[in-house]
């Protein structure tokens, strides 16, 4: 047991899980029994609170974990991170400018709810909700096992479930001020949360070098490591460079991934908290620079790499647990108080994102499921009761993914979800800008997507040597790519990310089926929303002009 590293990591936590629960005194409501305030903040949040709450959001153990670990393991491609997050922000800031927009002048906490007013299909909006319930537990689930990783390292590892004990009493403490304060607790958070990080990763990248060599031969010793050949495969584990076979899945992992980090609800969550468009335009300039930070935290699994860092074994699988890496390199090359501040660092870094990502889920339960189907006439504060049982609910979720769910790298748990959400992309942002698609063909789409999706991560082993096991990644040989038992590419091994050929079937069906539904005379519904209302200002913007030949605005 690490006393000195466990006592600094301890103290951080109670501090966090202390201002977790003040936090509903933080800029107070009148009453928190209402999902504007409880699940949305308010819809005030400015440039300084929204950048904060949606760092901590999307920059996640992810970030500080996952990513290094696939560094580690495979090389190039754990890279793919950053040019996914390079071309995030100018992707989506047009679509999230209008989709606040919209949002605001009907009062949707969802995207689910947009869907129903935009398709007047409840059903479809019903499959929103549901996918991004579902699609968030793996996700939340990666920040539990980021934390876990944390706990193992300082000697918290018993076999069996005794040795996921600590994450359950994490995880307690979690949903007690999340239940209590509310979308206020994560953004309160996130302030200690961005500001450990950049300590703690400043510190290392520019001290770790003087250690072992520099950056030139870290670099070069994880290349020799790499190049290996596995004993049990014969073939090397991964390489600095991509290979032949990997470069697709390469740019399809970076695509799929921009494309689907604002699907996801808690991503949305944070945006619609903000007070206006202009907030959203700062941010989307000043996001990029946690990419700087990713870029520096891949580099960490090449220095694991040089200085021979192995896995902590889990003791409750008998696996090595890749998570450990990042944790471990810190505990060998710092003093114990300081690793013991960057294990708090990454403790607090998973708890913040795994807090908004439960009430983003808990307000598609509340809105979408609830309120649509089983209890329609439910006031505001039977709304806000029910939002927090169900972020209670999704939280234990969560839990038994760790427990049942053990992927090769843990960053396969978010490409998973990225693979699931990517389905709702053209019911919720291609309905941004058009409604040429019809309803029926978006279900019928969403279900040849997820089907298919969901039926490849299934038959992806585990274990790749053996060959058993499911959902042991995210790609797929074309080889594999099979309709109806046709297979166009028998022989090529190059490897694609299961979510684009997903997303790439979906939009196929929908686009085929809409002219058919459009002759056949089949109800579109009604459209609620309104050309102006995708232009909505906040208060104290100031009138907004539209740009010629486009459809966005300045401020007047």
């Amino acid at each position: 047991m690490q006393w000195t590293e466990f006592g600094v990591f301890t103290a951080l936590f109670l501090l966090v899980s202390v201002m977790g629960f003040a936090a509903s005194r933080w800029r107070r409501a009148a009453s928190m029994e209402h999902l504007d305030e409880w699940g949305l903040g308010g819809r005030r949040f400015g440039s300084w609170i929204t950048w904060f709450l949606v760092g901590g959001d999307l920059y996640t153990a992810y970030t500080f974990v996952a990513v290094p670990a696939l560094v580690f393991g495979a090389g190039a491609m754990g890279f793919f991170a950053l040019p996914y997050t390079v071309v995030l922000y100018p992707l989506v800031l047009l679509p999230l400018l209008r989709m606040w927009s919209v949002s605001k002048a009907h009062g949707y906490v969802t995207p689910a709810d947009y869907v129903r007013g935009r398709y007047d299909s409840s059903l479809l909006a019903t499959l929103v909700a549901v996918t991004g319930i579902v699609a968030t537990m793996p996700y939340i689930a990666l920040q539990l096992a980021g934390l876990e990783a944390v706990l193992r390292t300082m000697g918290l590892n018993g076999s069996g479930l005794a040795g996921h004990a600590p994450l359950f009493l994490a995880f307690v403490v979690l949903a007690l001020y999340t239940y209590h304060s509310g979308l206020r607790a994560p953004a309160l958070i996130a302030f200690v949360k961005d500001l450990l990080i950049y300590v703690v990763i400043l510190v290392a990248v520019f001290y770790l070098p003087t250690q072992i060599g520099g950056w030139g031969s870290i670099i070069d010793d994880s290349a020799a490591v790499l190049s290996r050949p596995d004993p049990d495969t014969g073939q090397a584990s991964g390489s600095i460079l991509l290979g032949e076979h990997n470069q697709l899945q390469y740019a399809t992992l970076a695509l799929g991934s921009a494309l689907s980090l604002f699907l996801y609800p808690h991503s949305l969550t944070g945006i619609l908290a903000s007070s206006g468009r202009r907030v959203i335009r700062r941010n989307m300039v000043a996001l990029p620079a946690y990419s700087f930070l990713l870029g520096m935290l891949a580099l960490l699994g090449y220095a694991a790499l040089a200085i021979g860092v192995e896995p902590i074994v889990n003791g409750a699988t008998g696996e090595p647990d890749s998570n450990t890496i990042v944790p471990v390199l810190f505990d060998r090359m710092f003093a114990d108080w300081f690793a013991g501040l960057a294990y708090a660092a990454i403790g607090i870094g998973a708890l913040v994102p795994a807090a908004i990502m439960s009430i983003a889920a808990a307000n598609l339960w509340t809105r979408n499921i609830y309120k649509e189907h089983l209890r329609p006439g439910a006031t505001p504060a039977q709304e806000a009761k029910q939002a927090k049982l169900a972020s209670l609910v999704v939280k234990f979720g969560a839990v038994l993914s760790i427990v049942l769910i053990d992927p090769q790298f843990s960053i396969d748990m978010q490409l998973i979800g990225g693979v699931i959400v990517l389905q709702t992309l053209p019911a919720v942002a291609v309905a941004l800008y058009t409604r040429w698609l019809h309803r029926w063909a978006l279900v019928a789409g969403w279900g040849v997507g997820m089907s298919w999706g969901l039926w490849q991560l299934y038959l992806i082993p585990k274990d790749p040597v053996t060959g058993q096991g499911h959902f042991g990644g995210s790609a797929m040989p074309l080889s594999d790519f099979s309709l109806f038992g046709w297979q166009p590419l028998p022989d090529v091994r190059t490897q694609i990310y299961v979510g684009a050929v997903a997303l790439l079937l979906n939009l196929l069906v929908a686009v085929v089926l809409t002219p058919v539904l459009r002759r056949s005379g089949a109800s579109r519904g009604t459209d609620h929303t309104s050309p102006d209302d995708y232009l909505a200002t906040g208060a104290g913007e100031g009138r907004e002009r539209v740009e010629p030949g486009t459809d966005e605005v300045r401020a007047g």
